[in-house]
């Protein structure tokens, strides 16, 4: 029995632990994904304070929801999509939506301004090093506004988040298959958006 528990990740060995009853499982798990959880929601609102509240929605949804959980290698997926509905549902009661609101803020990181150019793809970069980091910056973000919401949460939650695709996937719960359309629709609305404001030269060959 032992090593089978060995063979789950320690994310599902957590979860094991919380569904049989160790408190301290839960506490291991706020310790881990705690800071991650508030960089998604301080992305998308620009509000500390509601971004705090919304981690610990999510947390307390996280404990609530445990026993509906499979160790199956996908926590990463599951977590994000409980923090991303739950992001989905404030928005739908602001008055504003608060995507929009968020991106045409200034991108800040532990209290420094963060240039969101360096998580874009590595063939997206090399096109813009020429321009100044502050203008790029305001570039980004405005062209980021400008995608569909669908298409701008999943490169926000692969490129920003570092989830992959299948994880995004169980994220946004839709396939793996629209997942990867979405990415390479996203990819391509930004490349042709940049060629437009003369960041970059204007190709005929896709993103991958």
């Amino acid at each position: 029995m032992l090593n089978m528990f060995e063979h789950y990740s320690e994310d599902d060995r957590r979860m094991i632990r919380l569904q049989d009853g160790d408190a301290l499982a839960f506490d291991d798990l706020v310790a881990e994904w705690q800071r991650p959880l508030f960089s998604f929601f301080i992305r998308n609102t620009r509000d500390e304070q509601l971004s705090e509240d919304l981690v610990q929605e999510t947390l307390l949804r996280l404990y609530r929801k445990a026993w509906d959980y499979l160790p199956t290698g996908r926590f990463r997926g599951w977590l994000f999509r409980i923090a991303h509905n739950l992001l989905i549902d404030h928005s739908r009661r602001a008055v504003n939506d608060v995507l929009i609101r968020s991106l045409r803020r200034s991108v800040c990181r532990d209290g420094e301004e963060f240039d969101p150019l360096l998580r874009l793809p590595d063939d997206l970069i090399s096109p813009l090093a020429r321009v100044a980091e502050q203008e790029v910056a305001c570039v980004v973000k405005e062209l980021l506004h400008q995608l569909p919401d669908e298409q701008r949460q999943t490169f926000l939650l692969h490129h920003y988040d570092s989830l992959t695709l299948s994880e995004v996937a169980d994220a946004m719960e839709t396939s793996l298959p629209t997942a990867k359309s979405r990415l390479r629709l996203a990819k391509e609305k930004l490349r042709y958006l940049l060629s437009c404001r003369g960041f970059m030269e204007e190709t005929n060959s896709e993103i991958s």
